[in-house]
């Protein structure tokens, strides 16, 4: 893609998704049509700031019904697609994998024909110029040991049924692009973090419960070892791979941040003991707590982002500390944004238990 034109995005009132529309109508040209379901992640209030643009439209609609789909494709006649709309909670694919499968790989599935139906229709450099670009997830990769890094060649091994529903996927993108020539590329990122983070995940559930006076429980040892992204950065890599990756090619970004999972969650503690000390002025550190392991934990996670930092010129603006002071400080700010949640999609359970 050698020009911005319009970029369908599903998933794009989700996490990562928001953070690509939020990218794409303030730092460039493109239009932008958000396709989602809206699910209990979903928020368009993370869309707030550019919802209002001329530039910006909404359709609700499942990727898996073909027919919508469809017509979302004939109406908004997009150059490009970037596919977020997944199922992303590793507990909850755990607690029930049957979203995961039928979201993950058969909405997949759906997407790919609807976009290979509509490029057979298109001609010269518009048929040409089109990409699909799958978002996907270390995960994929299995789990590392001490040592090594996840690269662009390494062998899949999903341990969990998010993982393996997202290997999938990833392995239906290459099969439409080696069978029916779709020109797709694919990226695999490590561990998101940031603003409008859905608190059910590490990061902002620890904020919430830290500032609630809650046990903030780590599993099994708190050993585990995750690499750190900060999602304005890697919404800006998603956007380089997809208008400038080479098609056929896979792209990993990371943020060169393994941290423990237990360190991550000190380090949230004495951001918050440092921006809103507790009444009895004792550390956040005491409400730790280790609960038994999540079934099935990958050990260590950790991305070589070389390929896209040389070919695309990416590096993540973000330190894991200066991201993590910024997050810690979104949310201290944003209580109106998640405290409905917790009033109503999420109360702060544990997830993932196997039941």
């Amino acid at each position: 893609m050698t020009e911005a034109k319009t970029i369908l995005v599903t998933g794009g009132a989700g996490f990562i998704g928001s953070a690509v529309i939020r990218h794409l109508i303030a730092d460039t040209d493109a239009s932008v049509v958000n396709l989602d379901m809206l699910t209990y992640a979903a928020n368009l209030e993370t869309l707030a700031s550019v919802s209002g643009s001329e530039r910006y439209s909404f359709e609700r609609v499942d990727i898996r019904d073909a027919t919508e789909v469809a017509r979302v494709f004939s109406q908004h006649q997009p150059d490009a697609v970037m596919h977020l709309a997944a199922e992303s909670h590793v507990d909850r694919s755990i607690d029930g994998p049957d979203d995961f499968i039928q979201t993950n790989i058969v909405g997949t599935y759906v997407l790919l024909e609807a976009a290979r139906a509509y490029r057979e229709g298109l001609t010269g450099g518009a048929r040409d110029a089109f990409r699909f670009h799958h978002i996907s997830t270390d995960e994929v990769f299995g789990s590392l040991g001490d040592e090594g890094m996840f690269t662009e060649e390494t062998r899949y091994d999903p341990r969990s049924p998010y993982s393996a529903s997202k290997a999938a996927s990833d392995h239906l993108v290459r099969a439409w692009g080696e069978t029916y020539g779709l020109p797709v590329v694919l990226s695999n990122c490590s561990n998101n973090y940031g603003p409008y983070h859905f608190p059910e995940k590490l990061i902002p559930l620890m904020i919430i419960k830290g500032l609630a006076g809650e046990a903030l429980p780590v599993y099994g040892t708190g050993e585990n070892v995750r690499d750190w992204l900060y999602v304005e950065d890697h919404a800006r890599a998603l956007w380089l791979v997809c208008s400038r990756g080479q098609v056929g090619e896979s792209y990993n970004i990371g943020g060169k941040n393994e941290v423990q999972n237990v360190e991550v969650v000190r380090r949230l503690c004495q951001h918050l003991d440092q921006m809103t000390p507790r009444v009895d002025g004792k550390p956040r550190e005491d409400q730790i707590s280790f609960v038994t392991d999540r079934p099935g934990h990958d050990f260590r996670y950790a991305i070589d982002a070389s390929k896209a930092e040389r070919e695309l010129g990416w590096t993540p603006l973000e330190t894991f500390e200066s991201g993590l002071e910024k997050t810690v400080r979104w949310y201290l700010d944003n209580e109106d944004w998640w405290r409905p949640i917790l009033d109503g999609k999420y109360a702060g359970q544990r997830l993932g238990v196997g039941g």
